[in-house]
């Protein structure tokens, strides 16, 4: 078990990327506080991880209200007595172009994706500095590719991104790393959701995406959890500022998969 006994916080845990990351901790080891904005997901989570043999409690909070997000890091501290693992996965899906977004659909997005991240940050690497740890933003292949009405989105992803790196270069001193993993197309119920706010078939939604994707498909939320296992545990500690995004990012400087036609474009 390559979690055993260490502290794991995962923000968003009551569904898709969240929830399969707690599974994956849970049975890696990890003692688990998990948070969502959503009680009957987050209890039903909590309950998973017990029914597994695991550790777990839930810290529900809003983390786009300060003192909430800090109440995350209480919440372990109190019952755990620390944190080995911040996994900031909460997001807010707010995707839209810049003249449909009013300035209380930035205040939303950003909220949770920029200000409710850095104040559960904030608040929990008081906690991990005398030991070191491990922190993995899950931000987005959307914080690199440009996407039709997407600007709220992806520029709070970016942000994201930026946040990882600054993280990383001001927390190494302390052995702490921080790295994010960036998703292609994963198929969560925020999916389905986003989806049927556009209005389009699920199969038309899929096929369309998919084809950005250089495995032709789009991620399960086990995959994505994976990537941050990876990160989390013992194996991943020379990485530090980096991302994981699918092979999108990549498709889209480079061209769609197969031979090179410029070999100019090549970034690496």
């Amino acid at each position: 078990m390559r979690l055993k006994d260490k502290i794991a916080v995962i923000t968003g845990a009551g569904a898709g990327i969240g929830e399969a990351t707690a599974v994956r901790f849970a049975e890696e080891g990890a003692r688990l506080v998990l948070n969502d904005v959503h009680a009957e997901n987050l209890q039903r989570v909590v309950e998973r991880v017990r029914g597994m043999g695991g550790e777990a409690v839930g810290a529900l909070a809003d983390i786009s209200v300060e003192a909430q997000a800090a109440s995350i890091a209480d919440v372990a501290v109190k019952t755990y007595g620390g944190i080995d693992v911040l996994v900031n996965n909460a997001a807010n899906f707010t995707q839209m172009g810049l003249e449909q977004a009013t300035m209380a659909d930035w205040q939303r997005v950003y909220g949770v994706n920029v200000f409710g991240t850095a104040m559960v940050t904030k608040y929990a690497v008081p906690h991990m500095k005398a030991k070191g740890g491990s922190i993995v933003m899950v931000a987005s292949m959307s914080a690199f590719v440009a996407q039709p009405n997407f600007t709220s989105y992806s520029t709070s992803k970016a942000a994201g991104v930026m946040m990882t790196r600054s993280l990383a270069l001001d927390l190494a001193p302390f052995k702490i790393r921080v790295n994010s993993v960036c998703p292609g197309c994963i198929v969560t119920s925020a999916s389905h959701r986003e989806v049927d706010r556009l209005g389009l078939k699920f199969e038309d939604w899929y096929n369309d995406n998919a084809g950005k994707h250089m495995l032709g498909r789009l991620g399960e939320p086990v995959e994505a959890a994976n990537a941050i296992l990876f990160f989390g545990v013992r194996g991943g500690e020379f990485y530090n500022g980096g991302g994981v995004d699918g092979g999108w990012g990549v498709c889209a400087l480079v061209g769609p998969p197969g031979p090179p036609k410029n070999t100019d474009k090549r970034i690496c």
